[in-house]
């Protein structure tokens, strides 16, 4: 279990410098750091995929959490302000902080009480379960969480000041940022909730400012919540976009568990060595599988394809062929490597496969020499793997209309060269090697 104590939960440098990511198999993903200051535009607790596996919208910032005991109110949140400003410090009261699997776990001592937070996702879907348990203490203590809300593409950034419509529900609240967008439900079936609307201005975001990028943001706080928890007990917000999440926590905890459990077990079962693997072998199995989402297609309903980097990326052809035998096949999961590779041969267009999925949903871009020559590698891969025959057969026709476009000439050049049979390619403005770095109609490394 990775476990961090005071010497780095008391340092708000290296708890900054901590990130935690947790995902939900469809290309969203909730993800901070260990102190709980936000210094990424991409760092929120629900960052929901819209448009699966893309879309990536922010909706869910943070909660300004704080727990009323002993006659005295200890702040749990952390925030860094436009101004240098550190308020409130709830890193000082922060004792541990550890890895429940891929669950991220706080444990902060106020007197004589000590009080826990997870943060996990529900697979499949944009739900991220915050859930608050009081582990001992003499009386009973108060949660009081303010969730804060947005709603702009993850690239992006937040100057606020509009009106979103926040409406009373049963559990919670409703928010919809604008007419037309998604909405969002803040539930709870074990605490109030008070409706609220009310700007926070000047979040400083420190890792932006080392990239050279806005750093400065806003968030609504669109709902306070307030539960009396004796100890032993817990109580669980949902953070959501569908219309009807399941409210009991302890129900989505379990199926957290079960879902993280079945990656390690498909794992062991495929590798007889994983019983003498050490510990950190498994937390990066457990890893691996964050990557791995759904893409889904008329054609595909059981589509999947793989992320090619939290937090900015999305999913890349050059990418998810060189990632797939270690994410899948190392890992026991041919099965997902079947419909990853079955998945990519939909999109095989002029005998190439696409370098990359557009975060607007665009058409997918085919600039890439390389990515139909990884494909083949890992069909290479999985057949050595499991001798299915099945998808060589299912996929043949593809990879002979890429072998007829390559002798035949397709985009940018791309053919194989009569004089020696090698490939070449190239054409000006155009990125076709991983070395893709581009500003404007410049390529900086040409190839």
């Amino acid at each position: 279990m990775l476990d961090f104590g005071r010497e780095t939960t008391g340092d708000l440098a290296a708890a900054e410098r901590r990130e935690w990511l947790c995902t939900n198999g469809i290309g969203g993903f909730a993800s901070g750091t260990v102190a709980g200051t936000l210094t990424r535009r991409y760092h929120g607790l629900l960052v929901a995929a819209l448009e699966p596996p893309l879309g990536r919208t922010l909706l869910v910032a943070k909660i300004e959490d704080r727990v009323e005991y002993g006659g005295s109110t200890h702040e749990l949140s952390v925030n860094r302000w436009a101004d240098g400003t550190i308020a409130p410090s709830g890193h000082l009261a922060l004792e541990r902080f550890s890895l429940d699997g891929t669950t991220p776990v706080w444990t902060y001592a106020c007197h004589e009480a000590l009080v826990t937070r997870r943060v996990w996702m529900e697979p499949g879907a944009n739900t991220t379960y915050v859930r608050y348990t009081l582990l001992r203490g003499p009386e009973p203590a108060v949660l009081d969480l303010g969730v804060l809300v947005n709603h702009r593409d993850y690239h992006g950034s937040t100057r606020g000041g509009w009106t979103m419509d926040v409406a009373p529900v049963e559990h919670g609240v409703k928010v919809t940022a604008f007419p037309g967008a998604r909405s969002l439900r803040l539930l709870s079936g074990g605490a109030t909730a008070a409706a609220a609307h009310a700007w926070y201005h000047g979040f400083h975001l420190a890792r932006e400012r080392e990239r050279g990028l806005d750093a400065l943001e806003d968030h609504l706080h669109a709902a306070t919540f307030r539960a009396s928890l004796s100890p032993g007990q817990s109580v669980t917000l949902v953070l959501s976009t569908e219309s009807e999440p399941s409210l009991d926590g302890e129900a989505a905890w379990r199926r957290r568990v079960h879902y993280d459990e079945g990656v390690v077990a498909g794992w062991r079962n495929a590798q007889p060595q994983s019983r003498t693997a050490p510990a950190w072998i498994e937390r990066l199995i457990r890893a691996a599988d964050q990557f791995i989402v759904r893409r889904a297609t008329a054609e595909e309903p059981d589509g999947m394809t793989i992320i090619a980097g939290y937090h900015w990326f999305g999913d890349w052809g050059r990418d998810t062929m060189i990632a797939l035998p270690g994410l899948t096949l190392t890992t026991g999961r041919p099965e997902i490597a079947r419909r990853i590779l079955t998945t990519y041969a939909r999109f095989v267009d002029r005998g190439m496969l696409p370098n990359r999925f557009p975060d607007a949903g665009d058409a997918p871009e085919y600039n890439t020499v390389d990515a139909t020559l990884w494909y083949f590698e890992a069909i290479r891969a999985y057949h050595a793997a499991t001798a299915d025959d099945g998808l060589i057969k299912d996929v043949f026709a593809v990879l002979e209309n890429i072998v007829t476009w390559h002798r035949a000439g397709t985009r940018h050049g791309i053919k194989v060269d009569p004089a020696d049979g090698l490939l070449m390619s190239g054409e000006p403005g155009v990125q076709l090697t991983w070395m893709d770095a581009r500003v404007g109609d410049w390529v900086v490394t040409p190839r």
